[in-house]
C-alpha cells in the first residue's frame, strides 16, 4: 500500500481551519455519500477503500468508479487510500499521519448473506476485526472523535419472522402487536435466532462500538440500517436489492426472486437521507447509543410491489424467476420504527420514499448502463 503521508501533506496547509472525517468504504454506496456531503460543508474527507466489493460480487459491482468521482468532485480535499481494515497495521498509520480526525464514519463491509457463508473468516475479518481495528486506532489517535457505525438489521437475526404476520396479496403484513404500527423499535431481542454468518459478525461489530462507548467514553453511535439505497449503489444480485432490481428493469435481465412468494417487505432508506442522520448525531453525539435507521412506514415495499413499479418506471415488463429457497436468517417483513432518532433529534426527517429513490436511480445511472451495454 502507498503511504499515505505524502498524500496528506499535500493538502496539510488547509488541515488547521478544516475539520476531518475519515469514510470507510468510501466507494460504496453510504461512504461515498458520506464523502460527499461533509466534503461539501468543508471537510477534509480520508476515505479508506480497496475495492473488496468487486471481489465479493465480481465486477459490475467494483467502486472504482465512485472514488474516481469523487477525486473529481471534491479535489483536494479529498484523499484516497486503498487500506485493507482487516490490516491493524494498515489502520493505525492512517489515523497516525492523518493530524486529526474529528469524525470517524465506518460504512465498509461483507453485506451478503449468501457470501459471508463461502469465506467465513473474510467476512469475519471485514466486518469484526476490521471495526475493532478501527475503533482501536480512533481511541489512539483520535479519542475526541465521533464514531458512527453502519450495523443492519440483520444483528435481529430472524426474530422478526416470529412476529404475527398475515399475507396479503402482494405482500405479507405484521397484524398485531408492539411494532405493527410504526415497525421494530430497538427493544428487539438480538439473541436466539439465526443471524446467518453475516448478521453474526455485524452484531460483534455492533456490540463492540457499543462497548467503546460505554466502557471507553467514546462518542460512538451504531446506526442499525434497514434496506440503505440510492443512485450510485453497486448492485448487484447478492447485495444492493432496489439497485440491482432497477438494472435489471432497465437492462432486460431476469432478476430472481428467493422465497416467500415474493412478498417479503422491506423499508428502504435513501443514503442521503441517511447520512443527514449521521451529521445529526456527529453534531450532538450520545456515546454508545443504538438506533434503528430504515425507511419506516415512510418507505417500505414488497418485493411485488418493488417489481411492479421498477416495471412503471422503467416502461417495460421485467423477467424474473422464482426460486421457492429463500436466503437464510432473512426477513419476511422488515420495517424500521424510527422514533427514537426522531426523540432524540427532532430536526431530522426522511424525504425520499420508494418511487422518488427507484426513478433517481434509472435516471442516474442509465446512461452508465447504456454504455456497458
Amino acid at each position: 500500500m502507498k503511504s499515505p503521508r505524502g498524500t496528506f501533506a499535500a493538502i496539510g496547509g488547509k488541515m488547521g481551519s478544516m475539520k476531518t472525517v475519515l469514510v470507510t468504504g468510501s466507494g460504496g454506496l453510504v461512504g461515498s455519500e458520506t464523502a460527499r456531503y461533509f466534503g461539501g460543508r468543508g471537510f477534509r474527507v480520508i476515505g479508506v477503500d480497496n475495492n473488496l466489493r468487486e471481489y465479493f460480487f465480481g465486477p459490475e459491482a467494483s467502486t472504482k468508479w465512485a472514488v474516481e468521482e469523487l477525486r473529481r468532485e471534491l479535489g483536494e480535499a479529498f484523499t484516497a487510500v486503498p487500506a485493507d481494515i482487516r490490516d491493524f497495521a494498515a489502520v493505525r498509520k492512517v489515523f497516525e499521519e492523518a493530524g486529526g480526525i474529528d469524525l470517524v464514519v465506518h460504512a465498509a463491509a461483507q453485506p451478503s448473506h449468501d457470501w459471508a457463508a463461502r469465506e467465513p473468516f473474510t467476512d469475519f475479518g471485514v466486518n469484526a476485526q476490521g471495526t475493532l481495528n478501527l475503533l482501536e486506532a480512533a481511541r489512539q489517535f483520535a479519542p475526541q472523535a465521533v464514531f458512527i457505525f453502519t450495523s443492519t438489521n440483520k444483528v435481529y437475526g430472524d426474530t422478526p419472522n416470529r412476529l404475527p404476520l398475515v399475507e396479503k396479496e402482494t405482500r405479507w403484513e405484521c397484524a398485531s402487536g408492539p411494532y405493527a404500527e410504526k415497525g421494530i423499535d430497538e427493544t428487539m431481542s438480538i439473541d436466539q435466532t439465526t443471524h446467518s454468518l453475516f448478521g453474526a459478525s455485524k452484531v460483534a461489530a455492533d456490540v463492540m462500538v457499543q462497548e467503546y462507548g460505554r466502557y471507553f467514553g467514546m462518542k460512538t453511535g451504531v446506526f442499525r440500517g434497514g434496506c440503505l439505497t440510492g443512485p450510485r449503489h453497486s448492485g448487484a444480485e447478492l447485495h444492493g436489492f432496489l439497485a440491482y432490481l432497477m438494472k435489471c428493469a432497465a437492462r432486460g435481465r431476469e432478476y430472481r426472486i428467493f422465497g416467500y412468494k415474493g412478498k417479503q417487505v422491506r423499508d428502504n432508506i435513501h443514503s442521503a437521507d441517511l447520512v443527514a442522520s449521521f451529521d445529526h448525531f456527529f453534531r450532538a453525539p450520545r456515546p454508545g447509543e443504538v438506533y434503528n435507521m430504515g425507511g419506516s412506514r415512510f418507505s417500505h415495499c414488497s418485493m411485488q410491489e418493488a417489481v411492479e413499479l421498477c416495471e412503471e418506471i422503467a416502461g417495460r415488463r421485467m423477467k424474473t424467476a422464482y426460486v421457492e429457497a429463500n436466503r437464510i436468517g432473512d426477513h419476511i417483513w422488515w420495517v424500521s420504527d424510527v422514533s427514537k432518532f426522531k426523540s432524540h433529534y427532532p430536526g431530522w426527517n426522511l424525504t425520499k420514499n420508494i418511487r422518488d429513490i427507484l426513478t433517481e436511480i434509472l435516471e442516474y445511472n442509465l446512461p452508465r448502463w447504456k454504455k456497458e451495454g
